[in-house]
């Protein structure tokens, strides 16, 4: 059972992490496991926002919409990034 869950949070956070990347554009040199952590970080942050918001069920574009924002400011953050829009 909790194994399932675990499956289910890293799948989640490798779906979503892609889709945040490619959200946007420029190179987003992330391994798998930083993916599914920022994909992870996104979801999770999105369904507070969507809770807070009175969304009932899972809202996958705010995770989508808060991993890409996750992933710009990553970008922005690398020495040698993108510094203008």
């Amino acid at each position: 059972m909790i194994i399932g869950y675990i499956l289910g949070w890293i799948l989640t956070g490798l779906i979503v992490g892609a889709l945040g990347r490619f959200a946007i554009p420029g190179p987003n040199p992330m391994s798998i496991g930083m993916t599914i952590g920022v994909g992870m970080a996104g979801a999770f942050v999105g369904g507070i926002v969507s809770y807070a918001l009175g969304l009932r069920g899972p809202s996958i574009i705010i995770a989508i919409l808060v991993t890409a924002g996750i992933v710009w400011l990553m970008q922005r953050s690398r020495p040698g990034g993108r510094t203008t829009p």
